[in-house]
């Protein structure tokens, strides 16, 4: 069946570039009915080492989640195609056992359980990725994955609310693990699909470069060569996924804080609106077959998106516009910057430079900084700025945000200039004797 289907899917592009989206989609959005529904949860009656119990969870998960990102790194770059539907589906069904144990264990004590949910869980994206990587329309490949990352924590709460007003009884320590059930069969059927995707072609591996399992060397000589324009990008996306994180599972109480009496549909309506905004912005970028525009292209979509940010947040601040308004506008600056990266901007930079790497690499070592600075704001917050509304630190972030990061993209624009111009076969600017 899948040799039929592999031949149906390689001689339709029509057909090859829904079904992958499809399989993407569906896969990372079921990813997070392992990881974020316990964050609609208040666990207002418990703490533990005097900190709010929430914050407790969310930092042992996102630890966990931290740690798969740092494993990633070399997991995920050195992942051969072979063994990715069995990693996946481990990683997953080794979530819910400890959502499962996690309802069972009573609390506090279970917070570890959260700490072991997120630890398989980080390496999911990876994994879905390597598959849609290297083609000559990935940042359209990625288009599910890219709008999946922004609705499903949305969608996936209302879900929570609705089950819970179903079942009022249950304890909300239950009702991760009970979601996750839930959405186990569609996971293992989408990654069916994803396994089901054939492998890039030639002309692929013309455009874009073949896309192999790195070595220790390979890593050694990428972070040699390109190693401080790199680290302006992970710079720039460890803000970003700081405030994705905390806009993320702290919504609830934010929403608390600027708009009393909200309707719990808010987080699938203002999701959904910034999902398709960043869906046609990212889209478009499969517009540039050039390699150089289109790593161009990516690096003016973070800067609008960053731009996007600090200027909502002045307004909201101000009162020129609603919190509605202001969570819609933030959300969709933070995610034009935040997912280019993730599915265009190592892309773009790998084929523009012929450079002997894969996407994961760069983007496991983002996201391991990423979270790190997720950690660290949760417990700054916590020790530091108790008495700070969850509000006031998401508007204070947001300005830190748009500056330190317009000012990283300067630097790695300037940084990148003069590489290319090292690179005859892959200029950002006009040499300046063409210009005479």
């Amino acid at each position: 069946m899948n040799i039929k289907l592999r031949s149906w899917l390689s001689s339709s592009p029509v057909f090859f570039v829904a079904w992958c989206i499809v399989a993407a989609f569906g896969a990372y959005f079921c990813m997070y009915a392992f990881r974020k529904p316990f964050a609609a949860g208040t666990y207002a009656d418990y703490s533990l080492w005097e900190l709010h119990y929430k914050t407790v969870l969310i930092v042992a998960q996102v630890v966990g989640y931290m740690c798969s990102k740092w494993m990633g790194i070399k997991i995920i770059s050195e992942l051969k195609a072979a063994s990715r539907q069995k990693l996946i589906i481990g990683l997953i069904v080794f979530a819910e056992v400890a959502l499962v144990l996690f309802g069972m264990v009573p609390a506090p004590y279970n917070f570890i359980l959260l700490f072991f949910n997120g630890l398989p869980l980080g390496m999911v994206w990876g994994v879905i990725f390597s598959y849609l990587e290297g083609r000559r329309f990935t940042e359209a490949l990625a288009m599910g994955l890219s709008i999946s990352l922004i609705v499903s924590s949305g969608f996936l709460k209302t879900i929570y609310f609705q089950i819970n007003d179903f079942m009022p009884d249950l304890s909300e320590f239950w009702l991760p693990a009970i979601v996750g059930l839930l959405f186990l069969p569609a996971f293992l059927l989408f990654s069916w699909m994803l396994h089901a995707i054939p492998a890039p072609d030639a002309a692929d591996k013309k455009l874009r470069s073949e896309r192999l399992p790195m070595s220790s060397a390979d890593k050694r000589l990428v972070v040699k060569n390109y190693g401080w324009g790199i680290a302006a990008f992970v710079f720039i996306y460890m803000l970003l996924s700081t405030m994705r994180d905390f806009r993320d599972n702290f919504s609830v109480e934010i929403w608390n804080e600027i708009q009393p009496g909200w309707n719990a549909n808010i987080f699938s309506t203002t999701e959904t609106i910034i999902g398709l905004v960043v869906l046609i912005s990212v889209a478009c970028l499969s517009f540039f077959q050039s390699n150089f525009k289109g790593f161009v292209a990516v690096q003016v979509l973070i800067a609008i998106g960053l731009t996007t940010c600090g200027a909502s947040t002045y307004a909201f601040n101000n009162g020129l516009i609603g919190p509605f308004s202001w969570m819609l506008t933030l959300g969709a600056g933070m995610f034009m910057a935040y997912t280019p990266i993730q599915v265009a901007l190592y892309e773009r930079m790998i084929a523009l430079f012929r450079i002997k790497a894969n996407a994961g690499f760069f983007v496991y070592i983002s996201d391991a900084f990423g979270y790190l600075g997720s950690v660290f704001l949760l417990l700054y917050k916590e020790f530091f700025m108790k008495s700070l509304q969850w509000s006031q630190v998401l508007i204070q972030f947001s300005y830190l945000l748009a500056v330190l990061g317009t000012c990283a993209l300067l630097f790695s624009w300037i940084y990148f200039v003069k590489k290319s111009r090292a690179a005859p076969q892959a200029p950002l600017l006009p040499k300046r004797s063409a210009l005479c």
